[in-house]
């Protein structure tokens, strides 16, 4: 490819990413003016320019039904993991044990991979701690586990949103490869020797 042509597709791949930062820049000012829009349009050309971030390739699809059905069982999982904190903080006899769990998860893209964890995050009662990222393993910790199913359980909900995720965002090869089952690193509650 020729200089030109690259600068080309730099610059295509960067519009997104100026025009939402320039979006941004209004957001803050609080009132749209031409101003707003020059100073934000210097500010957003002299972030890319000055800190350049790696190309994200690929990007994301959008498959409508599947975006609906993940954001369906988000918010029933954000409600009902909200409950079950709440009452996991009143009841009377007190928190039961967390743990902390590995999930081999199947899909590659980093993007996919952080709308993942983002996913997880953001429901009560787990959190990503750990990613690595050579072998596509989760490390979570989980507030309230009473046995060894709810481990499971868990570790199946996680590969549910990954899937739910792939399915709504990934490209054809990422849904295909949902196809393989991951191999499970061991589980251990948290306070149990290993």
């Amino acid at each position: 490819m020729t200089t030109p042509e690259v600068a080309v597709r730099r610059l295509r791949n960067q519009v997104p990413l100026l025009v939402s930062l320039v979006l941004v820049w209004n957001l803050l000012w609080g009132t749209w003016s031409w101003a707003n829009l020059l100073s934000g349009t210097v500010v957003a050309v002299a972030v890319t320019w000055l800190l350049p971030l790696p190309p994200v390739t690929g990007g994301l699809r959008f498959h409508p039904v599947a975006v609906l059905r993940f954001v369906g069982h988000f918010v029933a999982d954000l409600a009902a993991s909200s409950a079950q904190v709440a009452w996991e903080a009143i009841r009377p006899r007190g928190m039961p044990h967390g743990a902390i769990i590995s999930v081999q998860l199947r899909t590659d893209s980093d993007l996919l991979l952080t709308m993942i964890a983002e996913s997880l995050c953001l429901v009560p009662g787990s959190i990503v701690i750990d990613l690595d990222r050579e072998e596509r393993v989760f490390g979570l910790h989980l507030l309230a586990v009473r046995d060894h199913a709810e481990v499971d359980a868990q570790r199946r909900r996680v590969l549910e949103t990954e899937e739910r995720v792939v399915r709504a965002f990934g490209s054809a090869a990422e849904i295909a490869a949902l196809d393989q089952q991951p191999d499970q690193p061991e589980r251990r509650p948290a306070g149990s020797a290993p």
